[in-house]
């Protein structure tokens, strides 16, 4: 039979449309033969309504990128599509827990300069990482379609997905739908899940002080609270509250709700202002207990949800995309099916072990430094504070958070990029 698509990805966040993007310049595949199911930014409605003006406000959804989700967007064709005026570059960030004082000697902290790096990574708006890479995959040749899918069926040669008026066939699907991800659903795979009794609020706010290009943390009893800079100077947070309390945060007015940011943010930045609308997510970690089915693979949040204290998620989505492709390519070269199972078992033996590694290290520091100011607050503190004494410690978590060292797919290492033509 006749099969419409090589690849289809399923899922318009910015790791799929990454993955699309990424597929259509580096897997050896026709860009043509590669569909992304993306009918939320399909639509030139939902294309206009995510262009910002320079005066526009910041996206309420921002990611910490790292340099090698930098590296990895750059061979996409995205990086140089993102609005440059619209990122910011951090150079520093500063860790401290509650029982602490924020520039006191027990803060953990990391600095571009004594890496010898020009930054530690960019913060960039969601929606603005997903249709910039959209772009580069249509730029590409790749096809983006706007059906939703309804069902998914496999044999033996290709996957059936359901889709509007007529089926859509494909040799590979890609599940980049999200952390309920139905791709994985429809493939029976079950996830080791864990409640962590909180929500992340996130919104925008003004402070009186300026950010410094510094991202900031204080580990709070309740979890931990960050507070990442933005381009226009003011800054996004990220508060991590047990559940209980993040109700209790949503209800009170704006003032109300920046009196008790002051208080927890410890005034690092003066007084604050809310200058958004306020999102409470309810927080889990979920890691699917296999990353490849029938002529399927999973990525992103389909494949692993973290706690959000480090802002890893988006940039193990995208280490996800960047391996998953290399083994694709590698199949091309030898003229192998997309969806064979060994090419699939080589992506799932690359990735399974890192992705449930880094969620294990999330839930560890989130219970271990969110401590009140007792015995195991006074310890968290000191904790921190030791392993922000030597350089040695700090260049080593630092360069591992940046995705500078370590095991990391081609594609992420900046070595690389004079390459990319190649591939």
């Amino acid at each position: 039979m006749t099969v419409d698509f090589d690849v289809v990805v399923i899922g318009a966040g910015p790791v799929g449309a990454a993955t699309a993007a990424l597929l259509a310049r580096h897997a050896q595949l026709a860009p043509a033969r590669i569909a992304l199911l993306a009918p939320e930014l399909a639509a030139p409605a939902a294309r206009d309504a995510g262009a910002s003006g320079k005066a526009a406000a910041p996206e309420l959804r921002v990611s910490a990128l790292s340099r090698a989700s930098e590296q990895i967007l750059r061979h996409a064709g995205a990086w140089e599509r993102l609005d440059a005026a619209r990122l910011c570059a951090y150079e520093r960030m500063r860790v401290w827990h509650a029982s602490q004082a924020a520039d006191g000697p027990a803060v953990l902290c990391f600095d571009a300069a004594e890496l010898a790096e020009p930054n530690l990574g960019t913060i960039a708006g969601n929606r603005a990482l997903a249709l910039a890479s959209l772009a580069a995959f249509e730029a590409a040749g790749g096809a983006v379609l706007a059906d939703r899918v309804a069902g998914m069926s496999s044999a033996s040669d290709c996957v059936t997905l359901q889709c509007g008026a007529a089926p859509v066939t494909t040799r590979l699907v890609i599940g980049a739908d999200g952390a309920h991800s139905q791709v994985r659903e429809w493939l029976g795979i079950g996830v080791s899940a864990h409640d962590y009794r909180q929500s992340a609020i996130v919104a925008t706010v003004a402070t009186a002080r300026a950010h410094q290009r510094t991202a900031w943390q204080r580990f709070l009893a309740s979890g931990p609270l960050a507070l990442l800079p933005l381009f226009d100077g003011s800054c996004s947070i990220v508060w991590s509250a047990e559940q209980a309390l993040a109700d209790e945060l949503m209800s009170l007015s704006p003032e109300a709700f920046a009196a008790r940011l002051d208080e927890a943010s410890d005034r690092v930045l003066g007084a604050t202002r809310l200058c958004s609308e306020r999102l409470a997510l309810p927080l889990q970690r979920r890691v699917a207990r296999a990353l490849i089915g029938p002529r399927a693979a999973l990525l992103g949040d389909a494949a692993h949800v973290v706690h959000p204290l480090a802002g890893q998620g988006v940039n193990l989505g995208l280490l996800d995309a960047a391996a998953l492709v290399e083994a694709l390519a590698g199949a091309a070269a030898e003229r192998e099916d997309p969806g064979a199972a060994r090419v699939l078992r080589g992506y799932e033996q690359a990735r399974l072990t890192h992705n449930a590694l880094m969620s294990a290290s999330m839930s560890v520091f989130n219970e271990v430094f969110s401590r009140g100011e007792g015995v195991a607050g006074a310890l968290a503190g000191h904790l921190l504070g030791v392993a922000g004494a030597r350089a040695v410690t700090r260049r080593w978590f630092a360069r591992r958070a940046l995705g500078l060292s370590g095991e990391l797919p081609q594609l992420a290492r900046a070595a690389n990029l004079t390459r990319a033509a190649s591939w």
